[in-house]
């Protein structure tokens, strides 16, 4: 890594001749393949922006200029070319350099929030604020064609357009793809302009061909030109650009650094608003990526540990997970439920969604990075009489909670959402991880949420909640593999038409530590651990923590000490909300804890370790119950205990 290692700032790139800069898009790409690979992250859309990145710090003056990057995943390059060589052996990794822009660790990193079709907006807020002060720099959004399938995007080229003045250039990233091959018109528009770069030189063809004719050429190649906006739209349809207002350059070769540059080089000097298209190739230089047709490893896990007990030269069996249980759950309800549709926003796969897509691809509809969209589509969905499957990751349902409250709960339909990676998800960062749900949802009314603590929960409430016809459900479950299965020891019955309560375990009543979800394993192993401490416990997992079971309610009643745990934002989650049904009901505890995610953002590093860090780990869970029976009785903890 000679060259790389040299390179400090931006500013050192412009020192570099031709064949130097063709040595470090060699060893950036080297690099990019051997560390992803190891500690996993974004890898095919980092292989494909490293032109693309070199000639925008080749070209622009960051940070006096502004760049800014949509969703953030391709940034990688970014980073390496800002001084953050050295650092990038610890991505990912907890207390190193973060998988998305970080403005802790760098002047060059402006936005961080990894949600997709921000940077047009953010752009434009930047690019109004350097005009208002006379700030002579340019503003530069870095955008995938992915995220402009999203309803924010657009909302922003509506306000770019009405002030085409300003030095604002808007960068697409064009690879056809967002996590996988993008969908809908707008897919089909920047198709068309993928295929136009040859209409110039038709017209070249046609003028040199045309005025060797005699008599008639010069005037048939007259009226040729004169038809050239008329066929420049047939051809390539950037009208959609040019006739707002802002100019249109490209379609350019991503990977030809020099008419990148060149392309670049004529935005900046235009002195407005700019589309910059540039085709790129995900996964650029990685043959396993470049051939692998399902997403060109766009996002890759780390690599595995060696396992002693493996066989060398033998595969290890993948445990089986969350996604691909639901999947296969969805996928045999819809074989027997002609009405169930499944949609998503650009998550296919991610979300679980292909098994169902390949028996039944009718079935499936995915919108597009458009979680507004597909929330308020599935209200349609409903009211036609089908009963659809809204299918996202937990943390990009915050988009959608005006369509969830105003467009789906208040007219009571039957829409059932399943939030993949909800809680902590760990080492994505921040804005990943899905701990906002249970906080925010209990405000909309009517809406039951569900919490699986393992698969066979999961297929029963998956059911419960596809026969549920006068209110909106909602099923969440973790990122990862699958736990061992959790039989209920018992079952504690509501009033009729409300849910039962599953008792995990009960090694006495000295405390009622009530299990939300996954947490259901960690409380029956803090269960055990308090029993040697002389801590009797009874462990029960409500299943359906949205509305609070009655029968939750009345068991509570009959403790001294109640401690819930959650995966999710202790502020105004489950125990919060069984905290108020037990005062409404005049039977709150002596002792009452809630155990939970504290509110604030957390730092990227693996789910064990931010389960633990919330004091959601079975250790810590034991030690919190202890505190809180001290509390309650007066005497100290036993000496040694958890």
């Amino acid at each position: 890594m000679e060259l790389l290692d040299r390179i400090k700032s931006p500013a050192d790139l412009r020192d570099l001749d031709p064949l130097d800069l063709d040595r470090l898009t060699d060893e950036i790409r080297a690099l990019l393949i051997a560390r992803v690979t190891h500690n996993g992250g974004h890898l095919g859309p980092n292989l494909g922006v490293v032109e693309l990145t070199i000639a925008l710090h080749r070209v622009f003056d960051s940070p006096r200029d502004s760049l800014v990057w949509d969703t953030g995943h391709q940034a990688y390059v970014h980073k390496l070319l800002t001084g953050r060589v050295a650092d990038f052996a610890t991505l990912r990794t907890r207390g190193g350099m973060s998988g998305y822009p970080c403005r802790a660790e760098s002047e060059h990193d402006l936005v961080e929030n990894s949600h997709a079709s921000t940077a047009l907006s953010y752009a434009d807020g930047l690019a109004h604020a350097r005009q208002s002060r006379g700030d002579p720099g340019h503003v530069v959004a870095v955008i995938g064609d992915g995220a402009l399938t999203g309803g924010m995007s657009w909302e922003a080229v509506n306000n770019i357009a009405a002030a085409p003045g300003r030095p604002l250039i808007v960068v697409i990233n064009d690879n056809a793809r967002s996590y996988a091959p993008t969908v809908g018109g707008l897919a089909q528009h920047l198709a068309a302009l993928r295929t136009s770069r040859g209409y110039e030189e038709f017209l070249e063809r046609a003028k040199d061909t045309l005025q060797g004719v005699p008599a008639v050429g010069d005037t048939v190649y007259r009226a040729l030109h004169g038809a050239k906006k008329g066929l420049k739209d047939f051809l390539a349809p950037q009208a959609l650009y040019e006739d707002l207002g802002l100019k249109y350059l490209g379609p350019v070769d991503g990977h030809d650094r020099e008419a990148v540059e060149a392309v670049l080089l004529r935005a900046r000097a235009f002195g407005g608003s700019v589309v910059v298209h540039c085709i790129t190739e995900k996964g650029r230089g990685y043959a396993p990526a470049e051939e692998d047709t399902r997403d060109r490893f766009h996002a890759v896990r780390a690599a595995p540990a060696p396992s002693p007990a493996a066989t060398p030269g033998q595969p290890t069996a993948a445990a089986p997970t969350w996604t691909a249980a639901f999947g296969e759950e969805l996928l045999r309800q819809a074989e027997r439920r002609p009405d169930v549709v499944a949609l998503t926003a650009a998550m296919l796969e991610p979300a679980g969604l292909l098994p169902l897509q390949r028996a039944l691809p009718a079935r499936v509809v995915d919108v597009g990075i458009a979680e507004q969209h597909a929330v308020t589509c599935a209200a349609g969905m409903a009211m036609g009489g089908l009963h659809p499957v809204v299918c996202v990751y937990a943390t990009f349902l915050n988009r959608a909670f005006d369509q969830v409250l105003m467009d789906v709960a208040l007219h009571r339909l039957p829409v059932t959402f399943v939030l993949d990676r909800a809680g902590i998800t760990g080492d994505d960062g921040a804005s990943h991880n899905g701990i906002w749900d249970l906080a925010t949802l209990q405000a909309v009314p009517g809406l039951r949420i569900a919490a699986p603590r393992d698969r066979a929960a999961l297929r029963r409430q998956l059911d419960e909640a596809l026969g549920t016809e006068d209110a909106p459900t909602l099923l969440r479950y973790p990122k990862g593999a699958l736990p061992p299965e959790l039989p209920a020891r018992e079952r504690i019955a509501g009033p009729e038409g409300t849910t039962s309560v599953d008792v995990l375990a009960r090694t006495g009543e000295d405390v009622l530590l009530v299990a939300v979800g996954v947490l259901g394993g960690p409380c029956v192993a803090a269960a055990h651990r308090l029993q040697e401490q002389g801590i009797g416990c009874t462990v029960v997992d409500p299943g359906w923590v949205k509305p609070v079971p009655p029968a939750l309610v009345e068991l509570a009643g009959r403790f001294d000490v109640v401690v819930t745990a959650e995966d999710g934002l202790r502020t105004g989650g489950v125990g919060e909300t069984l905290a108020a049904a037990l005062r409404d009901a005049r039977t709150v505890p002596r002792e009452l804890r809630t155990l939970g995610v504290p509110s604030g953002f957390l730092e990227h590093a693996s789910r064990a370790e931010l389960l633990a860090e919330c004091g959601l780990s079975s250790d810590r869970i034991a030690e919190q119950v202890t505190q809180a029976v001290a509390e309650a009785t007066g005497r100290p903890p036993l000496k040694g205990a958890v």
